[in-house]
């Protein structure tokens, strides 16, 4: 049985990076005079999407954002990206609550750009699909766990405060985890973020271990934490879930693609001990177009595979209009 097309959905995990779809990215980056690796449009569109051959691993995924972060880095590509993104999510699955991820610093090209556009060209990008659907929407500003310095993370912390009040929900911190990355060096900047009215999520237990899970909540105290899986194999992990109320956002056919989740058996067992447990968590994306599915795929996947009963999905979608930072 698949969820009714008039049930409204709310989606709290999605980067923009992979949010949209392969016509616009080829139109955006031909009127910014970008110069791709390929003129052929379908080769293009295989560059950005999935593809489980070539996509062994989350560094294999996230190596894809090279291109389209390259390709949304100016201001009207952030804003017509943004639009796009929100507009689409309501049209093609009732999707009334979204929200949306990204690092503006990854889009500035290397400070060639100013940061600050970057940023309002997003908020105008979502005010005005906010304007033109019934959909609530809300940026959150990534931060790097791989590749960029602590001051580079502070300056994302302090743009995200500025413009808390123009659309600006939550700050994450995305991307593998780097060799001198260390959660409790940013335990100071969370609580900013969070005495600023900011929500707090953070990926951790995706494709490390469910210790990542266990620091990022002693050290960062998060209200969610993206993906989070790796808990299910430590009964501290989820303990400290459970008993600091955290929502987990869970990406299942990302998750599988990445091979962080070895197969359904892996991924039933995971919802196993979360539905157990008493574990709040929501179903994602992580990014549509790239990974060439949508938020109803993903409910009708979980469903049809017995991993998830109808009253679980419609109730972690419940809990995702409560546990969003969009208010």
């Amino acid at each position: 049985m698949a969820i009714g097309a008039e049930e409204k959905l709310a989606e709290l995990h999605v980067h923009l990076g992979a949010s949209v779809d392969p016509a616009t990215m080829w139109e955006i980056a031909h009127s910014q005079g970008i110069k791709l690796p390929t003129k052929d449009y379908w080769k293009f569109a295989d560059l950005i999407t999935v593809n489980p051959n070539n996509v062994k691993s989350l560094e294999d995924y996230t190596a894809l954002f090279k291109w389209t972060e390259l390709i949304q880095s100016s201001p009207l590509a952030v804003e017509r990206a943004i639009y796009q993104t929100i507009a689409g999510a309501y049209r093609k699955n009732n999707i009334t609550l979204l929200e949306l991820r990204f690092n503006p610093m990854k889009r500035n090209r290397g400070g060639e750009q100013d940061l600050d556009q970057i940023i309002m060209a997003a908020t105008r990008g979502l005010d005005r699909a906010s304007m033109e659907y019934p959909i609530k929407a809300g940026i959150i500003i990534c931060l790097d766990k791989n590749t960029f310095t602590y001051k580079q993370n502070e300056v994302l912390v302090q743009k995200a405060i500025k413009y808390r009040e123009r659309g600006v929900v939550g700050i994450d911190m995305a991307d593998p985890i780097g060799p001198k990355f260390l959660y409790s060096d940013y335990k100071k900047l969370y609580k900013q973020a969070k005495d600023e009215g900011l929500g707090l999520t953070v990926h951790a237990g995706e494709n490390e271990g469910s210790n990542s899970v266990i620091e990022s909540i002693t050290n960062l105290e998060p209200d969610r934490i993206g993906h989070g899986i790796q808990s299910s194999d430590s009964e501290e992990a989820l303990d400290m879930i459970k008993d600091n109320k955290i929502t987990l956002e869970v990406c299942p056919t990302s998750n599988l693609h990445t091979r962080v989740v070895s197969g359904i058996p892996h991924m039933k067992k995971i919802f196993n001990k979360l539905n157990l447990k008493g574990i709040n968590y929501t179903i994602n994306t992580d990014g549509p177009e790239l990974l060439m599915t949508n938020l109803r795929n993903e409910i009708d996947f979980l469903m049809a595979k017995g991993i998830l009963t109808e009253e679980e999905v419609l109730r972690s979608n419940r809990h995702a209009f409560k546990a969003s930072f969009v208010k």
